[in-house]
């Protein structure tokens, strides 16, 4: 299980490294190959993501019933564990807040100096928050429910696919500085990630509010790619990749 999770965050972190050597996928009209990505990504959030956030709602609910002094002396956290939707919009609030401060800073950048990139306070805010985004998810790779090899291969291809979304993204944000420095840190947080699920074992309770965080992440990051006009998105290879991984796990299921 560990090998093949390796495997699979060396694939993960590999997509950072390469990913924009694919100089097809910059076009404008956006390349078809980007919307199909993005509707797998959407699709795995809404096939498969939430309905585990449905089983991980049950099992705390189900924990929690004989744990209500607990919950008492940390009430913060027994509200969340009892509210992992809630977890999954903060996840969205937090990524869109990311995105927001780095447009500003661009635009702000730009009027003041002329370039077309973010300062390095806005840099290093939007690098730290993917660089956690990816170990979370490099962690993710080590949980049961992927101890079979069809479900890691469609895990690892889903969030592949969302991570040469992130990509262009951050590419368009922070330019040269991307590639020079912070493709490297966020390739190398999902083996990080992946070390630490190796020596260590987070309650199940945990683990059900980290993938309701992350579920919320990938729905802003591949929606507020999608949805601009500027980006000319195309809706059919959209509509097709979310079909065409929804049947895949719908046979691997």
């Amino acid at each position: 299980m560990e090998v093949a999770a390796l495997i699979a965050a060396l694939a993960l972190g590999a997509v950072h490294l390469f990913g924009q050597r694919l100089r097809f996928l910059t076009l404008v009209p956006r390349s078809r190959w980007l919307s199909l990505a993005g509707g797998v990504s959407v699709a795995y959030v809404f096939v498969h993501l939430l309905p585990e956030l449905a089983e991980g709602q049950a099992t705390i609910e189900g924990e929690g019933k004989g744990e209500g002094a607990a919950a008492a002396r940390e009430p913060l956290l027994g509200f969340l564990e009892a509210h992992v939707y809630l977890v999954a919009l903060v996840g969205l609030a937090v990524f869109y807040g990311v995105e927001k401060h780095s447009l500003s800073s661009r635009r702000r950048n730009e009027e003041q100096t002329g370039q077309d990139h973010t300062t390095d306070s806005a840099f290093w805010l939007s690098i730290a928050s993917f660089a956690i985004y990816n170990a979370v998810i490099g962690y993710l790779l080590l949980r049961s429910e992927l101890e079979q090899l069809s479900q890691l291969v469609l895990y690892t291809l889903a969030l592949g696919v969302h991570f040469l979304i992130n990509d262009f993204a951050l590419s368009e944000h922070h330019r040269h500085a991307y590639h020079r420095l912070a493709r490297w840190i966020i390739a190398a947080a999902v083996l990080v990630g992946w070390v630490v699920g190796t020596i260590t074992d987070v309650p199940e309770r945990a683990v059900a509010l980290i993938i309701a965080f992350i579920a919320g992440g990938v729905v802003l990051n591949v929606l507020k790619e999608e949805l601009p006009g500027e980006r000319l998105a195309q809706f059919w290879p959209f509509a097709g990749g979310a079909l065409a991984y929804t049947v895949l796990l719908q046979l691997a299921s």
